[in-house]
Order: structure tokens, then sequence, then C-alpha cells
């Protein structure tokens, strides 16, 4: 096997399967090294990546240049390529279950120009056992060709965190498994043109599956403390930012904060661990609790804020109330997943009017994703005004800014606990 060589000297090419937030970055990164076929179902996509143009607003101009790749939705240019990484998203579906049609309809598209001797490596997050027992089969059945005698697959969790620009591709260290020794070498060589902060090798390919799974579970559980811990603290009237910073003072306290916990990682990969588990008759407790409050964190901070909009005389039936951020993060248009959406719905449900505003979403990706509107006219009669995402247009603002869009002792409710200590005429609350 070279496939390596045949990659740096240029005799076939690579391929990426999904071209999104996680796909895109891969397929330049390899692109100003070795020949790179970026591959997306989606036309409109396509186009906009064919002129240097990132869909996902993550990537400037500049990181296209100097890149040999070719932009394409159509299947049979994937036929050039003797590596395969498939990126798509892993989502679940509305009953909390894995949803891997994108990953299986990948995989088809790739069995479809499956030559011997290829390798296929699958990024998408999964559960420990989908690459050789969901993925690999249909490979097998799409290309007619033999798993471990005419093809290989490998499985690299992929580690790109939509807007940090600080762990990239290059400086994070890529965890590689295969299927053989032999095409385990090959991987790791060809991730290394790449990745220069190293692989690590991991035994078999359930491991480096497991290994990612638990990373962001690992996250999800101790946010859900934090989250916990807010809403007893919230009880005693302490402030929980108050409670970590001094907590924090010790050596080995680990600094998790409380929040909305939505996207397209954390908040999805503990149900394919949860899932697989249970095929094992295993029930697990501690994840499952730490998912449930979690997902129920946007419904507690709608009930507090009305909560408080009730005891301080008003009616809550058609009071204005403003959401500042839409996204499930700071500083990125991820909308996927976001958490902001259950603030908004458990106000609704009381009879609030809300409005939404958000300097990065995309209007009419949100509309069409959640059927609510975004604005970016706000009135000045807002009864309370929740600031649900950290975006650094929000960091300035102060006291008298919010003063300017509410009625007198309007609430602020500051989900990340951004103006501590800078918040005294408005009633002022956060988890």
């Amino acid at each position: 096997m070279n496939t390596y060589n045949q990659l740096i000297n240029k005799q076939i090419s690579l391929s990426v399967i999904g071209l999104g937030y996680v796909g895109l970055p891969i397929a330049l990164s390899f692109a100003k090294k070795i020949k790179v076929i970026g591959f997306d179902i989606k036309k409109d996509r396509i186009e906009l990546m064919q002129r240097a143009i990132d869909p996902s607003g993550e990537l400037e101009k500049e990181e296209f240049q100097n890149c040999d790749i070719l932009f394409t939705y159509n299947e049979k240019d994937l036929s050039a390529a003797g590596v395969h990484i498939i990126a798509v998203p892993t989502p679940i579906d509305t009953h909390l279950l894995p949803d891997l049609t994108l990953l299986l309809n990948a995989t088809q598209t790739v069995g479809k120009v499956l030559k011997k001797g290829d390798i296929v490596i699958y990024e998408s997050t999964v559960y420990p056992g989908c690459t050789e027992e969901d993925c690999v089969p249909l490979l097998e059945k799409t290309s007619g060709l033999k798993f471990n005698k005419d093809f290989f697959v490998g499985f690299s969790p992929e580690r790109i965190n939509p807007g940090d620009k600080e762990h990239t591709l290059a400086t994070v260290k890529k965890i590689v498994s295969a299927s053989t020794e032999q095409s385990l070498e090959e991987i790791a060589k060809i991730y290394q043109i790449v990745a220069k902060a190293g692989t690590f090798k991991t035994s078999s390919i359930k491991v480096a599956e497991a290994s990612k799974i638990i990373e962001n579970t690992q996250r999800d559980v101790n946010i859900a403390l934090m989250n916990e811990l807010s809403m007893i603290f919230n009880k005693m009237s302490i402030n929980t930012f108050e409670v970590l910073e001094a907590a924090a003072t010790k050596w080995n306290f680990l600094n998790f904060k409380p929040g909305l916990v939505g996207g397209h990682c954390i908040g999805v990969d503990p149900y394919y661990l949860t899932f697989k588990a249970k095929e094992y008759r295993h029930y697990p407790q501690i994840i499952e609790s730490g998912r449930s409050i979690n997902d129920s964190m946007g419904f507690y901070i709608a009930k507090m804020v009305v909560k408080k909009i009730i005891s301080l005389g008003e009616t809550i039936k058609d009071a204005k109330v403003l959401v500042m951020g839409a996204t499930f993060k700071e500083n990125v248009k991820d909308i996927r997943n976001t958490k902001v959406v259950d603030i908004v719905h458990e106000l609704q449900n009381y009879g609030v009017k809300v409005n939404i505003s958000d300097p990065y979403a995309d209007k009419e990706e949100f509309e069409n994703e959640y059927h609510l509107p975004l604005t970016d006219r706000l009135s000045n009669d807002y009864l309370a005004v929740i600031v649900a995402v950290n975006h650094q247009q929000y960091a300035t603002l102060d006291e008298s800014y919010f003063q300017s869009i509410t009625k007198e002792k309007a609430v602020l409710f500051d989900v990340k606990g951004t103006y501590r200590n800078k918040i005294h005429q408005l009633n002022y609350m956060s988890l």
C-alpha cells in the first residue's frame, strides 16, 4: 500500500464528502499540499465555494487561495480519489435517537465510486461500532468489493470547534484508527500532512469512536452539574457565578459554567452513547440525567423571567420581551440545535410577545428552520431582555443601553453573567 506517496505526488486525489463546518476546513487544509475533491450534495453551497465563499461564514477568502481543489456536486468526480473522508452531520431525530441518514447516504455515494486499494475515513461522530457495523456493510454492498481485502476503512474523529481560531486541525492532535495495521500507518501519515500537532493511534476503530463521544459527554455532564447548582443557588438567592469564582481559586477545581447547551456536538453526542449502551442492556443514569437538565434550561430561564415579571405587578399576557442571541454559541452563525428557541417557545406559551435579534444568524435560514423571525428593529418598551448568547457585540453594552430599550425597572436576564455587578437600576438576574 503506497497511498500516501500517491497523494504526495498528486497521482491520486483525496475527497472530502460534506463541506460544512468540519469538512470545508479539512478539504482546504489538505488542498494546500495535495489534490482534493470537495463534494457536497447542495449545488448552491458548491457554487459559493467555487467563488471562495464559505457558506458557514467561518473562513475568509484568503483561506481558499493556493488550494488544489475541485468543488463539485457531481458524484462521478469522486472516482479520481483514492482516499475518501466522510464528514457529514450526525444529528438526532425528534425522538432523540441517532439519525444516520446523511452518514449512510454519504457512504452509499462513496461506495458507488470505490476502487480496489481505496481508503475510506469517517470523521462524523457516531456511537462505538457504527463504522464497522453500519457503514462497512453498505460500502461492500454498494461497491461489490471486499472489506480489508479490496478496500480499507479508518475513523478519525473531528475536533473542529466553530468560531475557535486557536484549536484548529493543525494545532490539535489527531486521533487515528483503521481496520488493519498497514492502513493505520497510511492514515496516520496522510493526516500528518495537515495535523502539525501529530497523530495518536488507537488500537481499534471502536476505541476512536468512543474517545470522541466521551469528550462531549464529559462536558455535557459537567455543565449539567453547574446548571443544577444554579437552580439550587437561585432558591438561596446566591449568585452562581460568584460561587464559581470563589471555588476556582482551588488548583484542582474544574471551571465549568452554567448555560444553554445546544449545537451539533455537546447537545447531541450523548444521545448516541446512551442509544448504544441500551443495546447492551445498560441504562446510563448520569448521562441521561445530565441531558435532561441541559435540555430543560431554556424552559427554566423563560419561567424565571415570567415569574419575575409577575412579581413586579406586570401582566404577562402580551408583555414584550427581547431575546438577544439566537445561535447555539457565541460569535458564530451556526443555529443548529440552538436552545434559545426553547426560551422563545416557553415565553410564547405564556402569551408573551417575543422579539429575537442576533448579529450573526441568517434571518432567512433561522425562519426556515424554526419558523421564528429575527429583527433588527428594537422597540423601547420591553418588560424584559434576555441576553441568551454571549456575542462579542454585546460585551460592551452598559445599563444605559438596556434602559433605552426597556420600561422602567424592567428585567435583565444575563444567562452567562456578562453584566454581573454592572447593573444597578434594572432587575438583574442570571443563572
